[in-house]
């Protein structure tokens, strides 16, 4: 594992060197609330979602005392809209509340927050604290199966650890986005772009 973790660190580090989170916000809570919409639901389309929302409430006193109807409008077109517009509301209560209106860096606090699970909570963790993890979304998942970082059986906390061992701690953020952006867009669920990857002698699925 350890030589093609290189390999796979390598290629990532030649083909998208500087990528990131791809959710636009201004706040941190702003974050928060983005990715929890994210679930199941492109980041293109939160962004969308969340300009229009955010260009209306514009702080977190504002969305606290809406009913969830009042959001309808805004993220109706995202999954499980009926929720998650229950969630912004009792995130922007609990923050305020509970927080003193921050976005709190401990896991366990941010992982009691309604519609908070795991991965969103590591995703903050990163994003706005840059502590080094490795979150698993579904591109993660995808292609550390695919290229044999984790068996086809594990579930996402067991893709976390081996992910974890295989490689530095220092280079998990870098290396999460990176997993994202491929997963995304080049090694994608249907139709992988293999013919130019240099990976496709460790993938498991080459076309």
């Amino acid at each position: 594992m350890g030589n093609n973790a290189s390999l796979i660190e390598n290629y990532l580090d030649e083909i998208l060197p500087n990528v990131g989170c791809e959710l636009i916000y201004h706040k941190d809570y702003e974050f928060l609330i983005a990715v929890m919409l994210s679930a199941q639901t492109t980041d293109k389309a939160v962004n969308k979602a969340t300009e229009q929302l955010f260009g209306k409430y514009h702080c977190l006193e504002e969305l606290a005392v809406l009913n969830k109807e009042d959001l309808y409008p805004y993220i109706g077109k995202l999954g499980m809209y009926q929720v998650k517009a229950k969630n912004i509301i009792e995130i922007a209560k609990q923050l305020l509340e509970r927080f003193n209106g921050v976005v709190p860096s401990d896991k366990e606090k941010l992982m009691s927050l309604p519609g908070v699970g795991n991965k969103t909570a590591e995703v903050v963790i990163i994003e706005l604290f840059k502590k080094p993890n490795f979150p698993v979304d579904t591109h993660v998942e995808r292609i550390s199966k695919r290229l044999k970082l984790a068996k086809e059986k594990d579930d996402v906390i067991e893709v976390e650890r081996k992910l974890r061992k295989a490689f530095k701690e220092d280079s998990w953020i870098k290396l999460h986005h990176q997993f994202i952006h491929f997963g995304r867009y080049i090694c994608k669920a249907k139709n992988p772009q293999c013919e130019d990857c240099k990976l496709v002698g460790i993938c498991k699925e080459k076309h």
